[in-house]
């Protein structure tokens, strides 16, 4: 059953119905179909998303703390009258160009729906940007910044350009003007192989296209079938701050920080800045710039290798003819090869005529060397050594057995010796620890017979002392009170009872003798008003005390039976 939905004004509250609709009404309300909880939050959705459909909301992110664990986002967008709930589910916010920031004014589009399980409603968002021009700058210095307190911004990061690449990479739109100006101008000044990477440079996904065109140049291998390039030109032509956004996206930045190979950018026109202008290694004003920035003019280049080959061949040629200038001076100036070699050849005559007389000289003084050994050896033969020795030896022979022998017998003279030194020092040694254990037993026999005594004398002060302790208990107890003639009254909870009110209001008492306990209720104690202890009689008084204590007064008849008929046992 669809719900109408509700005017935009509240209708005003129907007056209650009179005394005599009551009826009327009852069986209207008991007519009416019943509805489950859900069936009526299907019918809330139904006609609320039938009703709005896709709406377009600009509010201010309130209460953003980034995705959840399952990877959605939840937020509120707000103005100054009310504010809405707000999720983004994981598949869309990666496709997100614009990511959600707290204090942030967007403009949401997405679908109206509600949610049961708080019985609220909520925006789906499909797409989110910031609101109006000046968001848009504060978004671009604020995330500008944040990059540049990073490092990403750092002039010592930036690499040169070659002069002359092999192969360019350009990451741009294959549909539009700019590739075909840089491929224009790359053909006029210097013609080169040029690789394009195509990419959307505007709308959702530009940015992770750009960014996975530049990661994707830096990850082709040097030297394989795909050629990789010397340098890279990101291009894109001229346009609003919306249209250039692409170039603004962190991941861009990031992918054109990381790159390796050296990166022009050439995005809008040249009062058009973006952040990867800051980042790249040379931004051009224009893409046409930026081909002039990647390779020189081939026809500056040809005339200056020409001019710098004339000068090199006539530096090469003076260089000869001044080395050969030098030759021939340096030759003349060399002497003959005779007044090199007449020194040396005087030098080797006196050398060969000294040689001989040094031969023989020499000779003479080894042999008479060998002569002087000879005799030395002679007055040392070794046969006379030997023959020393055997006679030494046989001089000898007899003494160590004896030596041995002598060494044996002090030895057993002094171990005999030790041995009965022994024998009388173990004795002495016995002697000592049966004295020793003599006196301790004495000892412990002291000392036990002293621990009986302090044990006797210890229970004995014990023994006193709980019988004094046992005669105080007896003289404070309640008991001895009781023995001396008074009752201890209790009702029927065994509350003591100290107020004769307390006693008539109380259904049944229980009195405590010193020999027993009474069972008793009291007769008419709800008719007779309490006494105060001064105004009662002296009867009643005596009544109260125990029989011992009332045996010593006077007791007039009438109290006493008075009291037999107040209790009942």
């Amino acid at each position: 059953m669809p719900l109408v939905p509700p005017p935009p004004r509240a209708a005003q509250r129907p007056p209650e119905p009179a005394a005599t609709d009551v009826p009327s009404a009852r069986v209207l309300a008991a007519n009416q179909p019943e509805w489950s909880v859900g069936d009526l939050a299907a019918a809330l959705k139904r006609t609320l998303e039938d009703a709005f459909g896709h709406v377009r909301l600009r509010g201010e992110i309130s209460g953003y703390r980034g995705q959840h664990g399952s990877g959605h986002a939840y937020f509120s967008l707000k103005d100054g009258q009310a504010r809405i709930d707000a999720v983004v589910w994981k598949g869309v916010f990666g496709r997100l160009r614009q990511k959600p920031q707290e204090g942030l004014e967007v403009v949401a589009t997405g679908r109206i729906t509600t949610f049961a399980g708080k019985s609220s409603y909520q925006i789906v968002v499909e797409s989110l940007e910031p609101a109006g021009l000046g968001a848009w700058m504060a978004l671009l210095e604020e995330r500008k910044r944040a990059l540049a307190a990073e490092g990403l911004f750092d002039p010592a990061h930036k690499k040169p350009i070659p002069y002359l690449p092999r192969v360019v990479g350009v990451v741009t739109s294959p549909t539009g003007a700019v590739i075909r100006d840089i491929l224009h101008r790359l053909e006029d000044r210097f013609p080169r192989p040029v690789l394009v990477w195509p990419v959307r440079v505007q709308g959702e996904g530009a940015a992770e296209e750009v960014a996975a065109a530049i990661r994707g140049f830096n990850a082709l291998a040097p030297g394989g079938p795909i050629p990789r390039p010397d340098v890279l030109i990101v291009a894109r032509g001229g346009g609003s701050i919306e249209d250039l956004w692409s170039f603004n996206e962190e991941c861009v930045v990031r992918a054109a920080h990381e790159s390796r190979i050296p990166l022009i950018s050439a995005v809008g026109h040249e009062t058009d800045t973006t952040l990867i202008d800051y980042v790249s290694d040379r931004r051009a004003p224009t893409p046409t710039g930026a081909a002039e920035m990647a390779v020189p003019v081939r026809a500056e280049l040809v005339a200056t290798v020409h001019d710098l080959g004339g000068r090199n061949h006539g530096a090469v040629l003076r260089r000869l003819d001044r080395d050969r200038a030098d030759l021939r001076a340096a030759a003349r100036a060399i002497p003959p090869a005779d007044a090199f070699l007449a020194g040396k050849r005087q030098r080797l005559d006196l050398a060969e005529a000294r040689l001989a007389p040094a031969l023989a000289a020499g000779a003479r003084g080894h042999r008479q060397r060998l002569q002087a050994l000879l005799d030395r050896l002679a007055r040392r033969s070794p046969d006379v050594a030997l023959a020393n020795a055997r006679a030494r030896l046989a001089r000898i022979d007899h003494r160590p057995r004896t030596a041995v022998r002598n060494d044996l017998l002090r030895k057993g003279e002094h171990l005999g010796q030790l041995g009965r030194r022994l024998v009388v020092a173990r004795e002495a040694t016995i002697e000592r620890a049966r004295a020793l254990e003599a006196r301790r037993a004495d000892r412990l026999a002291a000392v036990l017979a002293r621990l009986h005594q302090a044990g006797a004398r210890t229970v004995e002060r014990r023994r006193d002392r709980l019988a004094a302790l046992g005669g105080l208990l007896g003289s404070l107890s309640y008991r001895a009170v009781l023995e001396r003639g008074y009752v201890l009254v209790r009702d029927a909870d065994g509350t003591p009872v100290r107020r004769a009110a307390d006693a008539a209001r109380a259904p049944g008492l229980s009195l405590q003798f010193a020999d027993g306990t009474v069972r008793a209720r009291p007769e008419g104690a709800e008719a007779e008003p309490p006494a105060s202890p001064s105004a009662l009689p002296e009867s009643d008084k005596v009544a109260r005390r125990a029989p011992r204590r009332a045996a010593t007064r006077s007791k007039p008849a009438e109290p006493e039976a008075r009291q037999a008929s107040l209790f009942e046992a």
